[in-house]
């Protein structure tokens, strides 16, 4: 505490460089770095949820979200396809 007082009324803050734009907390980068950690959180809650109250496998749950990952891989390739091609003619 009194080394948090002595950097205000010393004003030591004033020789500290501000924080770049790209890593403030509203930023994009820091935005989507926060929806990724929520997204493994989530990611964890399922496993979880597979493996302790449904009863599957670790490796069947590894083996869902492996399947999910390839659905969702061929469904992002089809519809960025479309949209290539609907600008091209």
């Amino acid at each position: 505490k009194s080394d948090f007082i002595n950097f205000i009324s010393d004003q030591e803050w004033k020789s500290i460089e501000p924080v770049s734009s790209w890593f403030g907390p509203s930023s994009f980068l820091m935005s989507s770095m926060s929806a990724l950690f929520q997204l493994s959180m989530w990611i964890r809650h399922c496993h979880n949820y597979l493996t302790e109250n449904v009863g599957i496998p670790i490796w069947g749950s590894y083996a869902i979200f492996a399947l999910a990952t390839l659905f969702l891989g061929v469904i992002l390739v089809l519809v960025s396809e479309t949209l290539r091609f609907s600008w091209d003619c």
